[in-house]
């Protein structure tokens, strides 16, 4: 079991519900939206950035409500920042978007001009970083992204707030993430990033994971839809179990950018499985259909999209969270499980 000192306890009790479950809602992309926006409504790049500060601003103004926090950036979402519900709390990504594209290993650095302090000026309840990251990627390389994770975990412990850390996998081969190869090595990869930011020297709060398996090559998966597979539904569930129990801390999972369908039939399966998760950060898969309508439409028709069919895409998901994850304080040690959870 993990420690969290009260300070770090207060504020994530500001990103659950009142029963402990993290159901919240992720709208700090900003590579994938801006390439999707300007697809979509063949936009210039003088028109995105305004583009994609009403589109966040928007979402969280429609959806937020429904969550019991948000996740934005500072980029590009101040004005969603001024526009969420002050009762849901507010993650804020510390990651400079992107990687170095000209190194090996996917390098990323923290976002220029801000540091921990400066984020919770702005109102930020928790810090969340992005990190790509793979154990079979070479030592030196992730010698320095542990060493990068060190750092910014005694950051936000010298400031008593909690540290979010998303790992998201990759193929260091570079052959790409949604091919049969990868589906088979992500189990592992998954669990391998778990354990590791799970050592308390790194100083992480809240695990943000992947999915550990693709439900695309997942035997008897309605997301599978007769391809071939690389394992099957047992083998998929046991690829829960074994990721949960290489860690101590508290986890919620991402959506990755899958369909809404598909994400709720991977929580299905974590349900099946019996993993202790504590709630999901999901993005796209409850609002990236309402992309091309904004697009193309304009805000009126995104705020219809958003209320309808988000508000059921999202009411969705909180439905399955809410009968099928934990508190996050049961994943404290007992004293301070304790206190989280009568505070």
């Amino acid at each position: 079991m993990s420690r969290m000192s009260p300070g770090k306890q207060r504020r994530m009790r500001r990103l659950s519900s009142s029963d402990g479950i993290i159901a919240a809602l992720a709208i700090d992309q900003r590579g994938t939206l801006w390439r999707a926006l300007a697809e979509a409504g063949k936009l210039s790049e003088d028109v995105l950035p305004e583009r994609m500060a009403e589109f966040k601003a928007c979402v969280t103004r429609i959806l937020g409500p429904h969550a019991t926090a948000v996740l934005l950036d500072v980029d590009y979402g101040m004005r969603a920042i001024a526009a969420r519900d002050p009762r849901v709390g507010l993650l804020l990504a510390y990651e400079k978007w992107g990687y170095d594209t000209g190194a090996p290993g996917r390098l990323q650095q923290t976002l220029e001009g801000w540091d921990v302090p400066r984020l919770m000026e702005a109102g930020a309840d928790c810090i969340k970083l992005l990190l790509y990251y793979t154990p079979f990627e070479s030592e030196p390389i992730n010698a320095r992204k542990q060493e990068w994770i060190r750092r910014i975990g005694q950051e936000c412990l010298a400031n008593d707030i909690p540290f979010c850390l998303e790992p998201v996998t990759y193929d260091p081969a570079g052959t790409g993430e949604n091919t049969l190869a990868f589906a088979r090595t992500k189990p592992w990869a998954v669990e391998g990033c778990a354990r590791e930011f799970s050592k308390p020297e790194y100083g992480v709060d809240l695990l943000k994971i992947e999915i550990p398996v693709n439900l695309a090559f997942v035997a008897g998966t309605r997301a599978n839809g007769g391809r071939p597979a690389v394992c099957s539904r047992s083998e998929a569930l046991e690829a829960y179990r074994r990721t949960a129990s290489a860690t101590r801390l508290p986890f919620v999972y991402l959506s990755a950018g899958v369909s809404n369908e598909v994400f709720l039939e991977s929580l299905e399966l974590a349900a099946e499985a019996g993993v202790p998760y504590n709630g999901v950060l999901c993005g796209r898969a409850t609002w990236k259909d309402a992309i091309p309508v904004y697009a193309q439409h304009g805000v009126t028709a995104l705020e219809d999209w958003l209320s309808d069919v988000g508000v059921r895409n999202i009411q969705a998901l909180n439905n399955l969270v809410a009968r099928s994850a934990s508190p996050w304080w049961d994943r404290l040690d007992d004293a301070d499980a304790a206190g989280a959870a009568t505070a």
